[in-house]
Protein backbone atom coordinates (compact mmCIF):
# COMPACT_ATOMS: atom_id res chain seq x y z
CA UNK A 1 0.00 0.00 0.00
CA UNK A 2 2.76 2.46 0.96
CA UNK A 3 4.79 1.51 -2.13
CA UNK A 4 1.75 2.11 -4.33
CA UNK A 5 1.10 5.48 -2.68
CA UNK A 6 4.69 6.63 -3.06
CA UNK A 7 5.60 5.31 -6.50
CA UNK A 8 2.47 4.65 -8.57
CA UNK A 9 2.01 6.99 -11.50
CA UNK A 10 -1.41 8.60 -11.76
CA UNK A 11 -3.06 8.11 -15.16
CA UNK A 12 -2.62 11.24 -17.27
CA UNK A 13 -6.34 11.79 -17.75
CA UNK A 14 -7.28 11.25 -14.12
CA UNK A 15 -9.39 13.74 -12.20
CA UNK A 16 -6.46 14.32 -9.83
CA UNK A 17 -4.08 15.21 -12.68
CA UNK A 18 -6.62 17.42 -14.43
CA UNK A 19 -7.45 19.25 -11.20
CA UNK A 20 -3.77 19.73 -10.39
CA UNK A 21 -3.17 21.23 -13.84
CA UNK A 22 -6.17 23.51 -13.38
CA UNK A 23 -4.91 24.79 -10.02
CA UNK A 24 -1.37 25.37 -11.33
CA UNK A 25 -2.65 27.05 -14.50
CA UNK A 26 -5.05 29.39 -12.69
CA UNK A 27 -2.63 30.40 -9.93
CA UNK A 28 0.35 30.93 -12.26
CA UNK A 29 -1.74 32.78 -14.83
CA UNK A 30 -3.44 35.10 -12.37
CA UNK A 31 -0.20 35.87 -10.55
CA UNK A 32 1.61 36.57 -13.83
CA UNK A 33 -1.13 38.89 -15.07
CA UNK A 34 -1.79 40.71 -11.81
CA UNK A 35 1.72 41.01 -10.35
CA UNK A 36 3.75 41.40 -13.55
CA UNK A 37 1.59 42.19 -16.58
CA UNK A 38 -0.70 44.93 -15.27
CA UNK A 39 2.24 46.92 -13.91
CA UNK A 40 3.91 47.00 -17.32
CA UNK A 41 0.89 48.35 -19.18
CA UNK A 42 1.39 50.55 -21.02
CA UNK A 43 5.15 49.96 -21.27
CA UNK A 44 7.03 52.86 -19.74
CA UNK A 45 10.48 54.27 -20.34
CA UNK A 46 12.08 51.81 -17.89
CA UNK A 47 10.80 48.73 -19.73
CA UNK A 48 11.50 50.20 -23.16
CA UNK A 49 15.01 51.20 -22.05
CA UNK A 50 15.60 47.73 -20.65
CA UNK A 51 14.54 46.12 -23.91
CA UNK A 52 16.75 48.53 -25.84
CA UNK A 53 19.71 47.73 -23.56
CA UNK A 54 19.28 44.04 -24.42
CA UNK A 55 19.84 44.93 -28.07
CA UNK A 56 16.38 44.17 -29.41
CA UNK A 57 15.46 46.08 -32.56
CA UNK A 58 12.30 48.19 -32.29
CA UNK A 59 12.41 48.33 -28.47
CA UNK A 60 8.94 49.88 -28.17
CA UNK A 61 7.41 46.98 -30.11
CA UNK A 62 9.28 44.36 -28.09
CA UNK A 63 8.42 46.11 -24.81
CA UNK A 64 4.75 45.90 -25.79
CA UNK A 65 5.23 42.24 -26.73
CA UNK A 66 6.78 41.46 -23.34
CA UNK A 67 4.09 43.34 -21.42
CA UNK A 68 1.29 41.68 -23.40
CA UNK A 69 2.91 38.26 -22.99
CA UNK A 70 2.72 38.74 -19.23
CA UNK A 71 -0.72 40.35 -19.08
CA UNK A 72 -2.71 38.58 -21.80
CA UNK A 73 -0.57 35.45 -21.58
CA UNK A 74 -1.34 35.23 -17.86
CA UNK A 75 -5.06 35.79 -18.38
CA UNK A 76 -5.22 33.31 -21.27
CA UNK A 77 -3.28 30.76 -19.23
CA UNK A 78 -5.59 31.20 -16.24
CA UNK A 79 -8.75 30.56 -18.26
CA UNK A 80 -7.17 28.01 -20.58
CA UNK A 81 -7.73 29.93 -23.82
CA UNK A 82 -5.16 29.63 -26.63
CA UNK A 83 -3.01 28.11 -23.94
CA UNK A 84 -0.16 26.74 -26.02
CA UNK A 85 0.66 29.94 -27.94
CA UNK A 86 0.12 32.10 -24.83
CA UNK A 87 2.40 29.87 -22.77
CA UNK A 88 5.01 29.81 -25.54
CA UNK A 89 5.17 33.63 -25.57
CA UNK A 90 5.34 33.65 -21.77
CA UNK A 91 8.14 31.06 -21.77
CA UNK A 92 10.20 33.10 -24.24
CA UNK A 93 9.60 36.29 -22.25
CA UNK A 94 10.69 34.59 -19.02
CA UNK A 95 13.88 33.25 -20.64
CA UNK A 96 14.72 36.77 -21.79
CA UNK A 97 13.96 38.05 -18.28
CA UNK A 98 16.16 35.43 -16.60
CA UNK A 99 19.12 35.44 -18.97
CA UNK A 100 18.81 38.91 -20.48
CA UNK A 101 17.43 41.43 -18.03
CA UNK A 102 18.73 39.52 -14.98
CA UNK A 103 21.89 38.07 -16.54
CA UNK A 104 24.25 39.68 -14.03
CA UNK A 105 21.92 39.08 -11.08
CA UNK A 106 22.32 36.18 -8.62
CA UNK A 107 20.23 33.04 -9.06
CA UNK A 108 17.75 34.03 -6.36
CA UNK A 109 16.73 36.98 -8.57
CA UNK A 110 16.44 34.74 -11.66
CA UNK A 111 14.42 32.18 -9.70
CA UNK A 112 10.93 33.59 -10.30
CA UNK A 113 11.50 34.05 -14.03
CA UNK A 114 12.79 30.48 -14.27
CA UNK A 115 9.81 29.10 -12.35
CA UNK A 116 7.42 30.91 -14.67
CA UNK A 117 9.48 29.63 -17.62
CA UNK A 118 9.12 26.03 -16.41
CA UNK A 119 5.40 26.34 -15.78
CA UNK A 120 4.88 28.01 -19.16
CA UNK A 121 6.90 25.31 -20.90
CA UNK A 122 4.70 22.60 -19.37
CA UNK A 123 1.54 24.24 -20.73
CA UNK A 124 3.14 25.14 -24.07
CA UNK A 125 3.97 21.47 -24.66
CA UNK A 126 1.08 19.73 -22.90
CA UNK A 127 -1.86 22.09 -23.34
CA UNK A 128 -4.34 23.35 -20.77
CA UNK A 129 -6.07 20.11 -19.83
CA UNK A 130 -9.73 19.18 -19.68
CA UNK A 131 -10.84 22.04 -17.45
CA UNK A 132 -10.17 24.79 -19.98
CA UNK A 133 -11.78 26.78 -22.75
CA UNK A 134 -9.39 25.10 -25.20
CA UNK A 135 -10.80 21.68 -24.32
CA UNK A 136 -14.37 22.78 -25.01
CA UNK A 137 -13.41 24.40 -28.32
CA UNK A 138 -12.15 21.13 -29.84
Amino acid sequence: MIKKLLFKTTPESSLLNETSLLVLRVIAGLLMASLHGFGKMPPGDKLIGGVQALGFPMPVLFAWAAALAELLGGIFLAVGFMTRPAALFMAFTMLVAAFGAHLADPWDVKELSLLYFGISLIFATRGAGKFSIDHFMK
